[in-house]
């Protein structure tokens, strides 16, 4: 029985979305809730199963075309391998094997067309791209056709030592021109839109985080074990912010339009980087989070980003940001606004810097931080304010711990 397989619904905040890969094609036989196809949008990529075991009869949307919401993209034959299917999965076969003839006959010129028009679009893109030789690639997939994992394979193998060297033309310079994906486009529209739409000022200060590694080296193998979650630097900051948003109200708040909201609970985003770009998961409610809670959350969020499996609910919302731009290296940095959100928090990589201490001249290690504002919302005093408040909370976690 054919059915229609459709796009998912989108979320109000998504207008369509962009075919990024069929995992299956025409005649392939796949098992029910198997991925059969990737949808990106500007947010997150949708996944879409097999509604049942059967196979892809015919592909309507094709790998680049934009959807709509619940828009129609292939139909489905459930049960058995349909008739259709199968014929085209038998040609697919005859044109592979009449290739293999043709190369052992000397035609390589044929065989390479019949090659490159066999695959799917999207190992025809990735051969194109590659400048990969569809003949020298070892196809895995049905009928010795090639699958995008085998032309990636063939990219990662030792290429073999030329029997002469190769000469390379002075002066060539290679250039390879990509299509921006969705979700970099709308991180690169937002970054922009606040920088042109805002009153954007950073202030700074530094923490000693001595206390915090301190505790942390004393407790985190009995805090692992007792809540199965690693203690690390990021649920202290989460806290430490929490407590001082509640102090600052204003840095809490957003602006719409005219009006001014202030937000009565704290949902704070936490910027994750991921193989596709920038997103940032919010943690919900974090004044009644503990440290546990708080890292785990983290943890949950960062698994599923290297995943690509976020969803929409939980990357919108937020009233404060925190970014952690010193895991990779980062020694200063002025973070931008994550609209509506009116502040954002930087963190910084930590380094051992002679400090003035009582005066003594102690190496401590340091860690510089940067709050970015919209100064249309927050005075600078309320800025300042707040970020001295974080410092002091990190730098004695007994007042955060004990609510003092």
């Amino acid at each position: 029985m054919a059915t229609e397989i459709k796009a998912p619904v989108f979320p109000e905040s998504v207008a369509d979305g962009t075919i990024a890969t069929w995992h299956k094609q025409p005649g392939e036989a796949v098992s029910r809730d198997e991925v059969i196809c990737d949808i990106e949008t500007d947010k997150v990529v949708l996944e879409v199963v097999a509604p049942a075991d059967g196979s892809i009869s015919a592909i309507i949307k094709n790998e680049g075309d934009t959807v709509l919401s619940a828009e129609v993209i292939a139909t489905f034959e459930e049960g058995a391998v349909s008739g259709a299917a199968q014929t085209q999965a038998v040609q697919s076969e005859e044109k592979v094997e009449q290739a293999a003839a043709q190369t052992q006959a000397g035609n390589a010129p044929v065989v390479e067309r019949a090659q490159v028009q066999d695959q799917a679009p999207a190992v025809r893109k990735a051969l194109t791209e590659t400048g990969i030789a569809a003949a020298d690639v070892d196809g895995t997939g049905r009928g010795g056709r090639i699958t995008k994992e085998d032309v990636a394979n063939h990219q990662t193998k030792p290429a073999a030592a030329p029997a002469t060297p190769l000469s390379v033309a002075v002066g060539e310079r290679i250039e390879k021109r990509v299509p921006m994906t969705r979700l970099r486009k709308r991180v690169a529209e937002r970054l922009l839109a606040a920088t042109q739409q805002t009153a954007m000022l950073t202030t700074f200060n530094e923490v000693n985080m001595k206390p915090i590694m301190e505790m942390r080296k004393q407790y985190k193998d009995a805090f692992e074990k007792r809540h199965g979650a690693r203690l690390g630097f990021m649920s202290f900051f989460v806290k430490a912010c929490t407590e001082a948003l509640k102090r600052y109200p204003a840095v809490n708040a957003s602006i719409d339009g005219d009006d001014i909201i202030y937000h009565g609970y704290y949902d704070i985003g936490v910027a994750v980087s991921s193989d596709r770009g920038l997103v940032v998961p919010v943690l919900r409610d974090t004044d009644r989070m503990n440290y546990a809670e708080v890292e785990s959350g983290i943890g949950a969020y960062a698994a599923k980003a290297r995943e690509g499996k976020l969803s929409i609910e939980e990357m919108t919302g937020g009233t404060f940001t925190i970014t952690n731009g010193g895991t990779f290296g980062s020694l200063l940095s002025t973070p931008i606004l994550n609209q509506p959100q009116t502040a954002i928090l930087g963190m910084h990589k930590i380094q051992e810097r002679p400090m003035a201490v009582n005066g003594q001249v102690e190496i401590l290690p340091m860690m510089y931080l940067a709050l970015s504002y919209d100064h249309r919302m927050i005075d600078g005093k309320e800025a300042v304010g707040f970020l001295v408040t974080v410092k002091e909370l990190l730098e004695e976690p007994a007042k955060l711990i004990l609510d003092l």
